[in-house]
């Protein structure tokens, strides 16, 4: 069992199906967490901002262009 690190609601998250670096909402208080390691499952408090890594993004190139 999982408990959120905030409000320490049960977050109901199989630590076997979980991976490193992926987001997790805690469903009371709404605070994200990102898994920094699964075994044994520890969380970390998702910064404001954070956007969860897209390998698919487009870059823009130093000369402001979209490739």
């Amino acid at each position: 069992m999982v408990f959120c690190p905030e409000c320490e609601t049960n977050l109901d998250v199989d630590e076997e199906e979980v991976e490193e670096g992926e987001v997790i909402s805690c469903p009371e208080c709404g605070t994200d967490f990102e898994v920094v390691t699964t075994s044994p499952l520890e969380l970390k408090a998702v910064e404001a901002g954070y956007e969860e890594d897209d390998d698919d993004e487009t870059e823009e190139s130093e000369d402001g262009d979209y490739s």
